[in-house]
């Protein structure tokens, strides 16, 4: 290339990077200082506003290289003979189907938590956000619980607390990949851990103590999916594994319980729902809250819907038992832009109605409104 043209196609590139230059130089200098590489790569490509391949069409090529396998299967009269004969075009053709396969739903809204896609797997110890993480320095209760309950008579609070009814709630939660591809190309071991906690902090005439803080470690293995559903979803991911939730207090105060866990995820477009239902597992005859499930339950269903900058949910659970034993929950949570250049942290509104607010509050019911910001949300 004449050296006039190699200096016209840098002072282009120049030209057509400066703006991006001007407008994120924070966002370039995240970016700068990924270590790893798929994640940096990524991080550009987003300051770019470069679309990655859309999960329609990846959902179209895994048909049609599914399709093509079967074929093959079958007998592969469609095929050409020719490809047949030829073991080098055979071993090509059959690593673009198993890779087209393996990419189902790239770049959809569950690929982008769980890193399902075979291309969208940024490997092993790197620390992402796992459940929104927030801090609500208005967090008020329509009835304060200032003694605690359980069947079990040692968890069971007599001398009433003196506790606010407005307070402050954050949460943190993060989680892992600590093995990838367990079985072929498919099947990821995740290590997850969230903490919640409830803070007194206006409650000076008792030391503005610390309420209630949630331990929340689990480990799951999840698995890619990407059958199709009535109204254009997909089932993206399934998964299974175990879950410690505790607050960490002695007794009378202590609560504690382990869970089997299953998941389904399923997504379409910008909407993302994922079912959560578990088998709780025995603590023996020590149980510190042992009608737990009558009213935190037995599963729960997590609806999630990306507009823009806006990010709703709504969550809902309930025990799956009729009459006395018939008690639930639901929380809606709404993420909102607070100024275009604070690209990660957003306005968040919390409303909480029903049962187990917290561990303390598995059997008390009332409506929790929580006021404050989202430095990290589902999406």
């Amino acid at each position: 290339m004449p050296r006039l043209d190699r200096l016209t196609c840098a002072l282009a590139g120049v030209l057509a990077a400066a703006p991006l230059m001007a407008a994120e130089p924070a966002g370039i200098a995240a970016c700068a200082g990924l270590e790893n590489d798929a994640q940096r790569l990524q991080c550009y490509d987003q300051l770019a506003g470069r679309q990655s391949l859309n999960p329609a069409s990846a959902d179209a090529a895994a048909e049609q290289a599914r399709a093509a396998a079967e074929d093959a299967e079958r007998g592969g009269e469609g095929r050409r003979p020719w490809r047949r004969s030829n073991e080098v075009f055979q071993a090509q053709e059959d690593a673009q189907t198993r890779e087209a396969i393996a990419n189902v739903g790239k770049g959809s809204l569950l690929d982008t938590r769980w890193e399902l896609a075979k291309d969208s797997k940024l490997g092993l110890f790197n620390f992402r956000v796992y459940k929104p993480m927030y801090l609500l320095p208005a967090f008020w209760t329509s009835d304060v619980n200032d003694t605690p309950s359980s069947p079990n008579p040692d968890n069971t609070v007599t001398t009433p607390q003196s506790l606010d009814s407005l307070e402050t709630k954050f949460q943190l939660s993060f989680k892992t990949k600590a093995w990838e591809n367990l079985f072929g190309d498919n099947g990821d071991i995740w290590l997850g851990y969230t903490q919640s906690s409830r803070w007194q902090v206006y409650n000076t005439d008792n030391s503005r103590p610390f309420r209630e803080t949630n331990y929340e470690p689990e480990v799951l293995l999840v698995f890619r999916n990407g059958y199709g559903l009535p109204g254009g979803w997909r089932g993206r991911m399934s998964a299974i594994g175990i879950n410690h939730q505790s607050n960490g207090r002695s007794d009378p105060l202590s609560r504690s319980w382990n869970r089997l866990m299953f998941n389904f995820g399923f997504d379409r477009e910008n909407w993302a729902l994922v079912a959560r239902p578990w088998v709780r597992l025995s603590d023996g005859s020590d149980d510190d809250n042992p009608d737990i499930e009558d009213y935190v339950g037995r599963g729960d269903l997590t609806l999630m819907h990306v507009r823009g900058e806006q990010r709703f949910t709504l969550m809902g659970r309930h025990s799956l038992r009729g009459g006395d034993r018939s008690h639930g929950a639901l929380q809606f949570d709404w993420g909102f832009p607070l100024h275009p250049g604070l690209r990660n942290v957003r306005g968040h509104l919390q409303l909480f109605h029903g049962y187990g607010e917290s561990l303390i509050d598995y059997n008390h019911k009332a409506t929790y409104v929580g006021l404050g910001i989202s430095l990290q949300d589902w999406f």
